[in-house]
């Protein structure tokens, strides 16, 4: 950018005619300023601007496209995150659930040995005491009809 700076100060200086003119009545006037010349462009240039342009267009596009990209892998990781926490809820709910077949199932193994053994019998005879008996009271002792070998560990 070329500039040129013109200050003029007194018109009579220069010529002799400016001195009849109104211009030159109303007082030395003074002209400044920055002129801006345009001068023709280099086919470098014109180049250089156009290939300046293009980038900046495919940049603009790839900053976008960058934009895009990023908030739909937000939108997953996202979406991952909600995954994750319910699978860690699902997760814990089963074990709750699995500890709760363990101990039932105990419970039915249990039973089961219970019942092969028949340890709950229902009482074959009836013995009635009256409170003036008490000195002479029997006790009748069960008989036992399981085997020294049931274990009465709770599993499986």
């Amino acid at each position: 950018m070329n500039t040129a700076r013109l200050k003029v100060k007194d018109y009579n200086s220069y010529n002799s005619s400016y001195t009849t003119s109104p211009m030159a009545q109303e007082g030395n006037s003074v002209i400044e300023g920055s002129f801006y010349q345009q001068r023709p462009l280099t086919v470098r240039e014109m180049i250089t601007r156009r290939i300046n342009k293009t980038l900046t267009f495919f940049l603009g596009i790839a900053i976008v496209i960058t934009f895009v990209s990023y908030y739909i892998a937000m939108n997953y990781e996202a979406k991952l995150n909600s995954l994750d926490n319910e699978i860690v809820r699902l997760d814990s709910e089963n074990q709750d659930l699995q500890a709760e077949l363990d101990r039932l199932k105990s419970f039915n193994n249990v039973d089961t040995k219970i019942g092969e053994f028949n340890l709950l019998q229902k009482a074959q005879k009836v013995i009635e005491v009256t409170a003036m008996n008490a000195d002479t009271t029997t006790v009748v002792v069960p008989v036992k009809t399981a085997s020294n070998k049931f274990n009465w560990a709770i599993g499986y």
